[in-house]
């Protein structure tokens, strides 16, 4: 685990962080902090079918701590789009008190640079170009998701040269 310092944004001044990979033990606290998120409608989205076959990436996935307490998280999950391996992405949340320090992109980064170190050739998530894009994202046109989704917000961040073309599915 490491501390890092998140550069101040609104009048709070910044939390004094700690990253650690995600544990079992962190899982009550990450379940409420997503529940505050993204209320009971986070079940019905697309990614969530992704996350519903997909298997869990420990070793990927991230929490920032606030005096031992969640106050953000990142998921990753190992799918694939076509016959093509990838991390999926999310979901992501931070409380809303500190979501101005640019931990949501700190933990992006950390997240990403995980699955990069893993080997993987590519990350897909579904999600907003303005924001993601500060990280390397961009839309995956080719990209099909299981169930409704504007195809503006599938995007992908690729570490090879590879092409992402098919359903998202999950991985042979």
């Amino acid at each position: 685990m490491s501390s890092e310092p998140i550069s101040p944004g609104s009048g709070r001044p910044a939390p004094a962080l700690t990253f650690a990979s995600e544990t079992p033990a962190h899982a009550a606290g990450i379940e409420a902090l997503l529940d505050r998120a993204f209320g009971p409608g986070r079940f019905a989205k697309s990614s969530e079918r992704v996350r519903e076959f997909a298997d869990f990436a420990p070793e990927m996935s991230f929490c920032a701590l606030e005096n031992g307490r969640v106050i953000g998280t990142v998921r990753m999950w190992r799918a694939a789009v076509g016959d093509q391996p990838v991390a999926f992405f999310g979901p992501i949340a931070v409380e809303e008190g500190d979501r101005r320090h640019g931990l949501g992109m700190a933990l992006v980064e950390r997240a990403c640079a995980a699955a990069e170190a893993a080997g993987e050739a590519a990350v897909v998530l579904v999600g907003d170009v303005p924001y993601f894009g500060r990280a390397g994202f961009a839309v995956a046109p080719d990209v099909v998701m299981p169930g409704p989704v504007d195809p503006g917000r599938v995007l992908s961040l690729s570490f090879a040269d590879v092409e992402l073309r098919g359903a998202v599915c999950p991985r042979a």
